[in-house]
């Protein structure tokens, strides 16, 4: 029997250390990693970044670093970070890959969090080596995110001979490694997204409410409660559930949902779909018996029926 060879993108090559680094789109993202690999002994080479905000990132962290066509960020460099938006990534690596920018060898990373290898193809087919690598972490674009990176989890989705060098990429950044496969990356970030993002949204109605109530100071009257929430989550789950709604109180709930309607109607919405949520989660476990929640889900869903939708500006 004959035997059979590895292909090309399954054998490990050598990388050149210190890589020269390039990135397009040196935005939040793209601006903290190229400094946070410059600041790992590597050398940021090139950056694109075409608005006023992506200039000022880079003269702040990778000063030296002159504006340049994505075409010439990717000839320059060895490793192309590629850091554009999730809708834009395709077109870009397709542009790319058809204008004779990438090469053989060459890293082409992304850091979106809902795609991962598929999407890199085009470089893939050209001989680059690719890899996923998206910091599960919220960046303000300034050097207050390098120390920030110590910690972050990266998720990574790459072939086996890629698989030791994005682990590499993450070390130098001090992040730790956690390996998506390919088919469920959209489901790892609707899990960030819902948790991070959709939490943004939760504290600051929250805030809104407590505004209406008088509160002087909601941010302050948050943050132990939110604080203690947060962690005893982590730690502990469902077990963590505290409340009207794991109480079975149906008179408190029903408070809620009237002054809400009064004092703060464009957080009703909101609120008894988390409601409902959270009564489901406490039925499951036991803590409310079912007709009590029963009694809760009818005052939920007559809640909602009467509360305003929430526009969505499309222009």
């Amino acid at each position: 029997m004959d035997q059979q060879h590895p292909r090309a993108h399954d054998v490990p090559v050598a990388v050149p250390r210190p890589l020269r680094i390039g990135v397009v789109g040196a935005g939040r993202v793209g601006a903290v990693l190229a400094a946070g690999l410059g600041a790992a002994g590597h050398r940021v080479v090139a950056a694109a970044g075409e608005s006023d905000a992506s200039r000022q990132r880079m003269a702040e962290l990778l000063p030296g670093v002159t504006p340049a066509k994505p075409s010439a960020v990717a000839r320059a460099s060895d490793a192309l970070l590629l850091t554009v938006p999730d809708d834009m990534l395709d077109n870009v690596v397709t542009m790319l890959a058809a204008s004779g920018s990438i090469r053989p060898g060459q890293l082409v990373v992304h850091t979106s969090g809902r795609h991962g290898l598929a999407v890199l193809e085009p470089a893939r087919a050209l001989g680059a080596r690719v890899i996923a690598l998206h910091p599960a972490m919220t960046f303000t674009g300034t050097a207050v995110d390098l120390d920030r990176l110590a910690g972050c989890v990266f998720g990574l989705t790459a072939g086996p001979a890629e698989r030791a060098l994005a682990e590499s990429l993450v070390a130098d950044l001090g992040g730790r490694p956690m390996w998506v496969p390919e088919e469920m990356r959209t489901l790892y970030h609707a899990g960030l997204a819902h948790g991070a993002n959709h939490l943004v949204t939760l504290v600051t109605e929250a805030m809104e409410m407590l505004t209406a109530a008088g509160a002087d100071d909601p941010a302050g009257t948050l943050r132990p409660l939110l604080t203690a929430a947060l962690d005893n989550a982590l730690a502990h789950g469902d077990a963590a559930l505290t409340g009207p709604i794991v109480r079975g109180d149906l008179g408190t709930v029903r408070a809620h949902l009237v002054d809400l309607a009064a004092n703060a109607p464009h957080t009703l919405p909101s609120y008894v779909v988390m409601a409902r949520a959270t009564l489901a989660r406490a039925v499951t476990d036991g803590r409310v018996v079912p007709l009590r929640a029963l009694r809760i889900h009818q005052l939920l869903e007559e809640a909602l029926a009467d509360a305003p939708v929430p526009e969505v500006e499309t222009r």
